[in-house]
């Protein structure tokens, strides 16, 4: 198993593309964390994990995000609880697609402040014990708008270009510390968000891509595993694109 002995903590982590991500950590041997944005969310998805995963170590942690002590003291419940903190996967985030001229502040700071400050805070926080530890690895999920823009809802596309400058930055800085940082940037993938999304939309964006389908869940999760584990310890600072499609 690629991550037997490792402990990740998971955010955005009890559906969709975290949920597969957490699935599959377990099934690679690893204790896992997920976090939820309420106690019940989080809850239950542990119990789902559990029924698929009867063997594997996994809990949950409900931490605000936005607020830095929050992160810092449900993070160290993790340190307390498993020893250490190996694997942080910053999946938590926010979407939309609002016309530019219909933007306000308000809407602008909610998708920057989880996409962007949400994941520096928990950045900040596992750096730090992964530097006493000696090392881990720390992958951010970006999107396939962070290469190519959006034509609406222009601060979701924003955001993900500051993951991947974050991305870049923190692996340069971080590395002599023996902490390598990546990214995962999905394409148009098949989680519930999608099957609210009429036929008539999807085919279009399947026309484009070569191999002819969506993505799904486990599509992206089996990115994180190699960025994850010792097949990847030569790689740092890439911002990965699992998206279907051809490029240069």
């Amino acid at each position: 198993m690629k991550l037997e002995g490792k402990v990740a903590v998971i955010t955005g982590g009890s559906r969709g593309i975290g949920y597969a991500v957490a699935e599959a950590f377990l099934r690679e041997g690893a204790d896992v964390v997920i976090c939820a944005s309420r106690q019940e969310t989080a809850q239950r998805a542990v119990e789902k994990l559990r029924a698929a995963c009867p063997e594997a170590a996994v809990e949950g942690i409900w931490p605000d995000l936005s607020d830095l002590e929050s992160v810092r003291r449900d993070f160290q419940a993790v340190v307390e609880r498993f020893g250490k903190i190996d694997i942080l996967v910053n999946n938590a985030g926010t979407a939309e697609s609002t016309p530019f001229g219909k933007y306000t502040d308000a809407l602008f700071d909610k998708v920057m402040d989880l996409n962007v400050k949400a994941m520096f805070h928990c950045c900040l926080v596992a750096a730090g014990q992964m530097e006493r530890q000696g090392g881990g690895v720390i992958l951010n999920t970006s999107s396939m708008v962070s290469l190519q823009g959006q034509p609406s809802g222009l601060a979701y596309p924003t955001s993900k270009f500051a993951v991947n400058g974050l991305t870049l930055s923190l692996a340069r800085e971080l590395g002599p510390k023996g902490i390598r940082v990546c990214a995962v940037a999905p394409g148009i993938i098949e989680t519930d968000m999608m099957h609210a999304v009429p036929e008539s939309v999807i085919a279009p964006l399947v026309a484009r891509i070569p191999l002819g389908r969506l993505g799904q869940p486990e599509d992206i999760a089996k990115a994180f595993v190699f960025l994850a584990s010792e097949d990847a310890s030569y790689i740092t600072g890439v911002v990965l694109p699992v998206d279907g499609l051809a490029r240069n």
